[in-house]
């Protein structure tokens, strides 16, 4: 369910689980909410990419045709533009919060950033990418490693608001002249109470 004053990215991280990395209600609370897919058919793709604040404001969305050779370098390329995009707009002590709809995919990110955390820089157990996507997974972890704090959460292709733009980038191409927003996240400024009917003012 949707809160006034409340990204729908963070509704749907909210709702659902992130590999490898336990999930209590306190860690919700990101600043930027990222969701990405990559299409692939026949030979041709998109990359779709969406971010937004923690308040809901809209930072960017991207629909981009892409030539990919796979449907896993189709998923990695659109995490790995996502997160560039983000990286170029909000500052590096912010929580981030992704949103992909590739299991593995999310798995690895998290993996990668809690060896971000490490003292050694090591996952917890190897991570095993295709190798079509080694330079993009490389770049990744970059990204993973410069916030403050970063955990990917895996939720149903049909739930993936970023979808519709990689499988349609053609059609969605005007999302691409939206003008840039860099926003800073309020991270002092208190989630709104609504008290219950019994306690409301009347």
């Amino acid at each position: 369910m949707a809160h006034a004053g409340r990204s729908s990215l963070r509704t749907l991280f909210d709702d659902a689980p992130t590999p490898h990395i336990a999930h209590p209600p306190h860690t919700h609370h990101r600043d930027f909410y990222v969701a990405t897919d990559g299409s692939y058919a026949e030979g041709a793709g998109g990359l779709g990419v969406i971010i937004e604040a923690r308040s809901g404001e809209r930072v960017a969305r991207l629909a981009v045709p892409d030539a990919v050779p796979d449907n896993n370098v189709a998923e990695y390329r659109a995490l790995h533009l996502g997160l560039d995009v983000l990286a170029a707009r909000a500052p590096r002590d912010a929580r981030v919060g992704v949103l992909v709809d590739h299991d593995e995919v999310a798995a690895n990110v998290n993996l990668a950033a809690l060896a971000a955390k490490g003292p050694d820089y090591r996952p917890l157990r190897d991570v095993s990418v295709p190798s079509s996507v080694r330079h993009h997974w490389r770049g990744i972890r970059a990204r993973v490693a410069s916030f403050t704090e970063l955990r990917a959460a895996a939720l149903p292709s049909g739930r993936n608001p970023a979808h519709v733009l990689a499988n349609a980038p053609d059609q969605y191409a005007h999302v691409n002249d939206e003008p840039p927003k860099c926003l800073l996240p309020g991270l002092d400024e208190p989630e709104p109470q609504i008290p219950p009917p019994s306690r409301a003012n009347r």
